[in-house]
C-alpha cells in the first residue's frame, strides 16, 4: 500500500481525543498513522490562538518542520487546523485539511456568549475579529485540498451550511447529532474513503 501522510486529528470543543475513536480504529486497520492529541480548550475559555500555539509545539514535537502531513479537525478543531495552516507555514507542508462540522463563517450560537471569560468560544461569533483575520489569509489554502463535512441538522453550528469554507468540496451527510459527524458508521466510512484517496 501506498504511504500516506500521517494525520493530524484535532477534536472540537468540550472533547478529547477520544471523540475520534470510531476513526483511529479505521486508521489502525489499514495502517495510516496518525497523531490525536487532547487540547485543553477550558470549557471555551482558552483562545483559539493559545490552542493552535499549544498544537504547534506538539507537531513539532512529534514530526519535526518539514514531514508532509494531512489535517483533520472536528468543529472547533477545524478552525485550529486552519489557523495553524496560515500562521505556523503549515500550507507549505499540508496536502489535505479535511473538516467536519467546523463554523468557518462562524455560528449564531457563539453570539450570546460574553467575549470575557469565554474567549474562544467568542472567537467563534459570526463577523468576529479572528473569524475576519482567518478569512482574509485563506490564500494560504490555495494549494491544499479542501474537503468540507456537514449536517443540515447541525443545531452546534448554525446556520449548518456555514460550516463550509468558499472552496473545496462540500459533502453532505443525513445525521441529526453534531457528534454524530464523527461517531455515525456511514458517515465515518466516508471521511475514511476521502482519508484513503
Amino acid at each position: 500500500m501506498e504511504k500516506r501522510n500521517p494525520i493530524i486529528l484535532i477534536h472540537g470543543l468540550w472533547n478529547t481525543s477520544s471523540i475520534f475513536s470510531s476513526i483511529t480504529s479505521k486508521l489502525d486497520e489499514i495502517g495510516i498513522d496518525y497523531f490525536a492529541p487532547t487540547l485543553d480548550h477550558s470549557y471555551g475559555i482558552t483562545s483559539i490562538i493559545d490552542l493552535t500555539n499549544i498544537l504547534n509545539k506538539l507537531i513539532l514535537e512529534k514530526y519535526g518542520l518539514e514531514k508532509k502531513i494531512d489535517i483533520l479537525g472536528f468543529s472547533m478543531g477545524g478552525i485550529i487546523g486552519r489557523y495553524w495552516l496560515q500562521k505556523f507555514n503549515g500550507y507549505k507542508r499540508t496536502r489535505r485539511l479535511i473538516s467536519i462540522g467546523s463554523p468557518h463563517k462562524g455560528t449564531l450560537t457563539a453570539q450570546l456568549i460574553p467575549i470575557y471569560p469565554f474567549r474562544g468560544i467568542s472567537e467563534m461569533k459570526i463577523n468576529s475579529k479572528f473569524m475576519r483575520e482567518l478569512s482574509n489569509n485563506d490564500f494560504f489554502l490555495d494549494d491544499i485540498e479542501c474537503i468540507n463535512f456537514f449536517t443540515y441538522w447541525d443545531l452546534m453550528v448554525f446556520p449548518s451550511w456555514w460550516t463550509n469554507l468558499n472552496f473545496g468540496k462540500k459533502i453532505s451527510v443525513k445525521v441529526y447529532k453534531h457528534i454524530n459527524l464523527v461517531r455515525n458508521k456511514s458517515v465515518v466510512n466516508k471521511i475514511i474513503d476521502e482519508i484513503i484517496m
